[in-house]
């Protein structure tokens, strides 16, 4: 995989993997885990390192996930996701990550040798929540986005989860608006980066279909990828799979 920078940007604990040519100018990639397989930024990194891009590659830890987990550990993170999932987990990690991710960006464009070529976002389940987040907000000139396992619309993913636990949501008036709000096929309009979108052919439907929603809205890109179901933990089929349609996406988009 190569060398691994590992510190801390703007407060967000990250990896990076040098591009192939540490002398040139490169375009940076960044990117968010799973919480389910790979579930931290180290996992991503080994799963998706994208190698041979001209790229650094920059894979964020998830708030309420590795060196941010809460007192309680995952133990807590299960705790509060239990209570209620979209307004303790889903909205604070989406809303936390997407807000840092300017200043983190910015420290990584000093920090980093050569980072000065084109932008590209990347992410798996919820921490693809947070990249259609950030390329929605607009914040950061992006060339491309890529996004496995997608969470496209936050509702299905909560009635996924419900059959997944054997537990029923109880609905408010605020999570209501905040899934509504974590709804990218309604706001595909505000989605102006080309998107591949990577999907497992075994994967729940709440995922399966949003993702084709969304591409029928957009014109992007999808990849179906037979034997994955939601996670792709490192060294699996899955994985290779996903890191070669993100390496060829951004290898095509990130020219410049």
């Amino acid at each position: 995989m190569g060398e691994m920078v590992e510190g801390v940007a703007a407060g967000v604990p990250f990896v990076a993997l040098p591009p192939a040519d540490r002398d040139a100018p490169a375009a940076l990639v960044a990117g968010w885990h799973l919480m389910d397989e790979p579930s931290s930024e180290r996992a991503m990194a080994e799963a998706v390192p994208m190698a041979g891009l001209q790229a650094w590659r920059v894979y964020f830890g998830l708030p309420l996930s590795g060196a941010r987990l809460p007192e309680g550990g995952p133990g807590e993170v299960f705790r509060r996701a239990s209570e209620d999932a979209v307004l303790n987990v889903f909205e604070p990690v989406t809303e936390q990550a997407a807000g840092e991710f300017p200043a983190a960006l910015a420290e990584l464009r000093d920090r980093l040798p050569g980072a000065t070529g084109p932008l590209g976002v990347f992410g798996g389940s919820a921490g693809a929540l947070v990249a259609l987040e950030v390329l929605a907000r607009g914040d950061a000139a992006i060339a491309a986005g890529a996004v496995a396992s997608p969470v496209v619309q936050l509702a299905p993913m909560i009635a996924a989860n419900e059959r997944r636990f054997g537990v029923t949501y109880a609905w408010s008036e605020r999570s209501h608006a905040v899934a509504a709000r974590y709804d990218y096929v309604d706001r595909a309009a505000e989605l102006t980066a080309p998107l591949l979108l990577v999907t497992g052919a075994d994967d729940d439907i709440a995922v399966r279909e949003p993702a084709e929603a969304l591409r029928a809205k957009l014109g992007a890109e999808l990849v179906t990828v037979e034997g994955m179901a939601h996670e792709f933990p490192p060294g699996t089929p899955g994985a290779a799979r996903v890191d070669a349609a993100f390496t060829e996406w951004f290898a095509r988009r990130l020219r410049g």
